[in-house]
């Protein structure tokens, strides 16, 4: 069983800047270390097809996707909020962004692959109901999640954030629905200041200070995130695989290292062999330091693929 590779020519056409760090590099960095380590051929590639509005609007409403829609610019750029614009491109890649996911769980279900990684931009994971923020428009990882409870009857998903920051649009989209867990590590206090003090029964939140360790991060998970996985037992486990906790990455001040992602991979991998058949869907979210992503997003589906 193959790891499906699912990405799209638009996620490089979406540019905030020049100076900018969630930059269409940032794709380029992970393909060029997946094909310098030989990965890139023993995975199963895809193009992403885009989200449809059906599929957005389990996750945001309806207001707020028609808004997205009707500011998208044709010439120039637009800003969102202080860190998020659109250029003439970003609209579709957004919703390419989100579909990839949704194939990923699609290809998932059907066991044509046994899991996927989703090299994409924008991100994710900040995107609330209602609103665009921190580099991300639409939630991809909650329209992966929300597909596989309405599309295929799942009853059980998780999602294990490890980005530096926490993922606050998830937790927003998902803190009534208890048919998702969300076990998410963060730096705190730290960008977007929030989920110190919100999880619920199936929030899992893991504030971390400046200065984690690898070691102290692994303990965190172990403490944390294993014990609420193993009593949720869910039928599938999405990524949001946020690589700027990395020591190398100055968007932060964690201290992780490649090893540690490939750790905590591992650790949610066994989750999933034992209570979803396997089934992982992964999406890229943060990772700035593109040296330190490209390694570290390289170690990540190194174990998701079994090589």
């Amino acid at each position: 069983m193959q790891t499906a590779y699912i990405s799209h020519k638009l996620c490089l056409k979406h540019d905030m800047g020049a100076h900018h760090p969630e930059c269409p590099a940032r794709i380029h960095a992970i393909e060029d270390q997946l094909i310098a380590s030989g990965l890139f051929v023993y995975l199963q590639h895809h193009d992403a097809p885009e989200a449809t509005r059906e599929q957005l609007l389990r996750v945001h409403d309806a207001d707020y996707v028609d808004s997205i829609a009707a500011v998208a610019p044709q010439h120039g750029m637009v800003q969102l909020d202080g860190d998020t614009a659109m250029n003439p491109y970003t609209y579709h890649a957004a919703l390419r962004a989100a579909g990839a996911v949704v194939m990923g769980v699609d290809l998932v279900m059907a066991g044509r692959v046994e899991n996927a990684f989703c090299n994409i931009r924008p991100p994710g994971h900040h995107a609330e109901r209602g609103r665009a923020m921190g580099f991300c428009i639409f939630n991809n990882v909650a329209v992966g999640a929300a597909h596989a409870l309405a599309q295929h009857g799942l009853q059980r998903v998780a999602i294990a954030d490890f980005d530096v920051h926490h993922g606050n649009g998830t937790e927003n989209i998902f803190h009534g629905e208890p048919r998702v867990m969300l076990c998410s590590t963060f730096q705190h206090p730290f960008y977007p200041y929030a989920g110190a003090d919100s999880g619920n029964d199936h929030i899992i939140n893991v504030p971390l200070p400046a200065g984690t360790s690898g070691a102290e991060f692994r303990a965190a998970v172990t403490q944390h995130w294993l014990p609420a996985l193993e009593d949720f037992q869910p039928q599938m486990i999405l990524f949001s695989a946020g690589f700027d906790a990395h020591r190398d990455d100055d968007m932060a001040m964690l201290r992780l290292t490649e090893p540690d992602y490939a750790w905590v991979t591992e650790q949610v991998k066994r989750i999933a062999d034992k209570y979803a058949r396997g089934r992982i869907v992964s999406a890229l979210e943060g990772g700035y330091e593109l040296h330190a992503l490209a390694r570290s997003a390289q170690a990540h589906i190194k174990v998701l693929s079994g090589l």
